[in-house]
């Protein structure tokens, strides 16, 4: 069942910068919606789907978590990430030890991307506590932080007194307070906040000012650098290295946490039937008629996870009135995915033209996976961006009307949200 998220950033945008002497490093995750904006034609890059006679145990074509397209600098950032330590007790982790996933961050306390991914990283805790293990690793900008060294050693210095966390979420909460201070009025300032975390000040001042803790720490920095890691957040998921492009953090929690793929589903159709999906909701039963003839991949995934239970227990978690109904994410937030993708197919004449039209929610061109909509009126605009699949019978269409609006960027709870059952698949 879904879980309350205090913070909207895992809507969003993950890394809107990064620290770095060089050049930023812009990051977007993607989150499966259809927009009221209109959708920029894709009929002319999505080639048409050629299924032909399916072998017994042949999969479906697809792209999974683990499959993704590299770049040159993905592929260089990755050398760099293969490059690096593994875990040990002597790293500062926080989240569930035993977590699917791990999270390793290198980062500045004075790096403003690094604030922005602490409270993501915060709001991904929250609202999944056993998915991750976090772990945190110094990396001090000092040529363009002037206390980055400093902060880090304040971080340091109360961790050697059990409160590295504590201290952490102070400097990033905190950081516009301090940034603008000088390295004395810094530590003027962080003297008080380890008073207030109890700390133990004469030990504290102590570790702050060791000159050897910080030479360690020079020297650590030195060899990060030197191995490439020379932007903050520096980030590594279950080692692979988190860039535009790669496997987002989403799908894994889809793997892990609900139950996700890390490989492309069989065949389950035969693309030539006729195929029905009878959605049990709150509001009351949605039949649809499948379009298998017209979209086999987009029906095949749908027929395999309705048979695996991956929409037992889900909301409508986006209702917009005479727009659409959209659902298909465990979470209820919006952002989670099966593990794996699969391509747009548009290259049709059906269009979004009338209410009960049932399509593939994505987030870019041949990016769907679990997310799918049922119009409430005409929306044309998404016509040639989204995959058409399914039609609403005429028998259930006053059944959509029943559907609870939601706006997830305001609702609190799903308390209200009208919740699908289970799908059951027909084939005639």
């Amino acid at each position: 069942m879904p879980r309350k998220l205090g913070l909207i950033l895992i809507m969003g945008v993950l890394l809107v910068s990064a620290c770095s002497p060089t050049t930023p490093t812009p990051t977007q995750a993607p989150t499966d919606a259809v927009t009221q904006e209109p959708a920029e034609p894709t009929s002319d890059t999505a080639e048409e789907t050629e299924t032909g006679p399916i072998a017994e145990g042949e999969t479906m074509p697809c792209s999974t978590v683990y499959e993704y397209e590299t770049t040159a600098e993905t592929e260089q950032y990755q050398q760099v990430a293969d490059q690096l330590p593994p875990v040990t007790d002597d790293d500062w982790t926080t989240g569930n030890p035993d977590a699917p996933v791990t999270i390793v961050e290198y980062a500045d306390f004075q790096c403003p991307a690094c604030a922005n991914f602490s409270l993501y990283i915060e709001a991904l805790l929250d609202a999944f506590p056993t998915a991750f293990k976090v772990v945190f690793r110094h990396l001090p900008l000092s040529s363009i932080h002037d206390k980055a060294y400093i902060s880090s050693m304040a971080a340091e210095a109360a961790g050697a007194q059990g409160s590295f966390w504590e201290m952490h979420d102070i400097l990033y909460q905190k950081q516009s307070e301090w940034s603008g201070f000088t390295v004395d009025e810094f530590i003027e300032w962080v003297t008080f906040e380890a008073e207030a975390l109890a700390l133990d000040i004469d030990q504290f001042t102590a570790d702050l000012n060791d000159e050897d803790l910080r030479a360690d720490l020079e020297a650590v920095t030195e060899e990060r650098l030197a191995l490439g890691v020379h932007y903050t957040p520096f980030v590594v998921v279950d080692g692979r290295i988190f860039r535009e492009n790669n496997p987002d953090l989403f799908s894994l929690i889809g793997i892990y946490e609900f139950g996700g793929y890390e490989e492309c589903p069989p065949w389950v159709i035969d693309p030539n039937g006729d195929y029905t999906a009878v959605l049990d909701t709150s509001a009351g039963e949605i039949e649809i008629e499948l379009f298998a003839d017209v979209a086999p991949i987009a029906v095949n995934s749908f027929v395999f996870l309705s048979q695996n239970g991956w929409f037992d227990e889900v909301y409508f978690h986006r209702v917009v009135q005479e727009f659409v109904a959209q659902a298909g994410d465990p979470s209820g937030f919006g952002v989670i995915g099966p593990g794996y993708t699969f391509v747009n197919e548009t290259d049709n004449d059906l269009s979004f033209d009338s209410a009960g039209v049932l399509g593939m929610a994505n987030a870019g061109v041949d990016t769907n996976g679990s997310q799918f909509f049922i119009t409430l009126g005409p929306a044309t605009d998404l016509d040639g961006g989204y995959t058409i699949f399914g039609e609403v019978a005429d028998d259930s269409m006053a059944v959509l009307d029943e559907i609870a609006i939601r706006d997830p960027q305001t609702a609190v709870g799903f308390d209200s949200a009208t919740i699908i059952y289970g799908v059951q698949i027909i084939e005639e």
